[in-house]
């Protein structure tokens, strides 16, 4: 596994879970 990966993978998740909240949350992330 190399670093490249693995900073893509922390990259996608935290870009999904921000979509996530901004749709549970929008007044927060709106």
């Amino acid at each position: 596994m190399s670093i490249f990966y693995l900073l893509t993978a922390l990259i996608t998740l935290g870009l999904f879970l921000y979509l996530v909240l901004s749709l549970l949350f929008p007044e927060r992330f709106g």
